[in-house]
């Protein structure tokens, strides 16, 4: 597995790896119905189309050459010191062999001046909150419209010190 800068031709893959990975997740929590909702929301060919654009951001994906196995999204803020992943998912099947690890670090390596790494987490993901957990994230707040404006979603707030 190695990890790459996702382009055009992967948003499909892309699009549905996010499917399967949040009906995975979230099913038990919001109902397959608003996993649904959001998915067509924020996993849209346009949204994902969007953010290959975006500047001072990495957009990655973790590639055997045959799929794709996981993704991360990653934007600094206008003053680069503060890095915001966005997304980091890994298909369930390929789940707790490092890939979310290797995608994490690439996205760190890639801001270099970034001093601080922020995630929003929804609290009910266990699986979610470990994996900050062991890679040095801490608390530093919680939301109440994860992701997106209005969202209506809670999430909790973790932060990585870089460099």
């Amino acid at each position: 597995m190695f990890v790459r800068t996702a382009s055009e031709r992967d948003l499909e893959t892309i699009k549905a790896l996010l499917a399967e990975t949040w009906h995975a997740t979230y099913d038990a929590i919001y109902g397959v119905e608003r996993v649904d909702e959001i998915t067509a929301e924020w996993h849209s060919l346009a949204s994902l189309k969007a953010r290959l654009a975006r500047p001072s951001s990495e957009f990655l994906v973790a590639d055997d050459g045959k799929k794709i196995a996981g993704m991360a999204f990653a934007a600094a803020t206008s003053d680069g010191k503060v890095l915001v992943m966005h997304q980091l998912y890994v298909r369930p099947g390929n789940q707790r062999a490092g890939i979310g690890r290797m995608l994490l670090d690439e996205v760190e390596q890639s801001f270099p001046e970034a001093r601080t790494m922020r995630v929003e987490v929804e609290e009910a993901n266990a699986q979610a909150l470990a994996f900050y957990a062991a890679s040095g994230f801490v608390r530093a707040g919680e939301t109440a419209n994860c992701g997106a404006e209005q969202s209506g979603i809670p999430a909790l707030i973790f932060e990585k010190k870089l460099g």
